[in-house]
């Protein structure tokens, strides 16, 4: 079956239209009750695109999977901000840092295995994660001991809580803030956030993605970003998110 995402107009000229894929992932992207695209991700980059010249600023909500896939085959010229690292930097080019963030992991409420960490999800010789496809955190989950046969793979961020919430697993690892932003809107999920420790991994960066011949977009959108980021606008613009003033100077 076709999937629903996947039906968009092949993007070319960012100057009349700029296309921005998104996830159903608040608070950095999410479709509200007045069917409008919100968060601190689009809204930041539809004020980049309105700087950098663009006529016409169009969202479209996409699986994490084919993020990268459709900035290749011009499907989108700009994607949701992504931990950078050295194999999506291999496929796609990145502006500027957006944003610094930390692991968390979404559990049952009351914690029932006591799951501290991916190291004691490691040791419990048990315990399932969840995941999301291409995500980071599943490299971070093999790299600290969890074993292959208890990680489980989700396309969304609704399917993997869900997962969760049912008890068929013990805990799906993404970003914290996007827990967070997840249980926002859903006082009674029963579920919880654990932060991960410092020491298992560190806050890493994040940034918007484009294809490596964007045609001048990723210039102009860190343009744009040197004089917006850390500005009175983009403080209350990601304050209202939940991003401190702290976290915007470390991107500074």
């Amino acid at each position: 079956m076709k999937s629903p995402f996947a039906d968009v107009s092949k993007a070319i000229d960012w100057r009349g239209r700029l296309v921005f894929a998104y996830l159903q992932e608040s608070p950095f992207c999410f479709r509200s009750d007045d069917d409008v695209v919100r968060g601190c991700d689009v809204e930041l980059a539809k004020a980049l695109a309105t700087m950098a010249g663009s006529a016409a600023f169009h969202p479209v909500e996409a699986e994490f999977a084919q993020l990268l896939p459709g900035l290749l085959d011009k499907r989108w010229m700009m994607t949701t901000g992504l931990f950078v690292t050295d194999e999506r930097r291999s496929r796609v080019a990145f502006s500027r840092p957006i944003w610094t963030l930390h692991d968390g992991l979404l559990v049952r409420a009351a914690n029932p295995k006591g799951i501290a960490g991916y190291g004691s999800l490691a040791r419990d010789g048990s315990a399932v994660l969840a995941v999301i496809v291409d995500q980071v955190q599943c490299a971070t989950a093999l790299r600290l001991g969890v074993p292959t046969g208890r990680i489980r793979l989700f396309k969304t961020q609704n399917e993997a809580a869900a997962a969760v919430a049912a008890g068929d697993v013990d805990a799906y690892a993404s970003v914290a803030a996007a827990h967070r932003g997840y249980l926002a809107n859903r006082p009674d999920a029963r579920l919880a956030v654990v932060d991960v420790p410092i020491e298992e991994q560190p806050p890493a960066f994040g940034a918007f993605a484009f294809a490596k011949e964007s045609g001048g977009l990723r210039d102009a959108i860190d343009a744009a970003l040197a004089s917006y980021l850390g500005s009175p606008e983009h403080r209350a613009l990601v304050s209202r998110y939940g991003f401190s003033a702290t976290e915007v100077d470390r991107v500074l």
